[in-house]
């Protein structure tokens, strides 16, 4: 039996044996909570159409674009083995000072406030 084989055997013998452990394993005791269409916490008797506030998906998307950018600049200390590691450096710190510039101007319009 060769190695590729001998693989694909034990991931589908692990696979099987998980989902029938998974299957037994867990504890069939529901109550009445369990059984609500509202066991995420919400209120069921209020209104379901509450508008979200704009300001949380602000937040949201400067925490992805901040996020992005650790992904992007997380190449940069490799960049000094390229042929002109300066040329790297200036793009990382245009990044950087056009992703400052752009907290800062949030931050000076009040864009950041959870509350009025």
């Amino acid at each position: 039996m060769n190695l590729v084989t001998a693989m694909i055997v034990i991931s589908i013998t692990l696979s099987t044996v998980l989902a029938l452990v998974s299957f037994w394993l867990p504890q069939m005791n529901p109550d009445q909570e369990k059984l609500s269409p509202y066991e995420c916490g919400f209120d069921p008797l209020g209104s379901a159409r509450l508008p979200f506030s704009m300001r949380f998906f602000l937040v949201a998307i400067l925490f992805i674009l901040f996020d992005l950018e650790i992904a992007l600049l997380l190449p940069l200390p490799w960049g000094d083995q390229l042929s002109s590691p300066l040329t790297t450096f200036s793009w990382a710190a245009a990044v950087l000072l056009l992703l400052t510039l752009g907290l800062v101007y949030e931050w000076l319009q009040g864009g950041l406030e959870w509350a009025e």
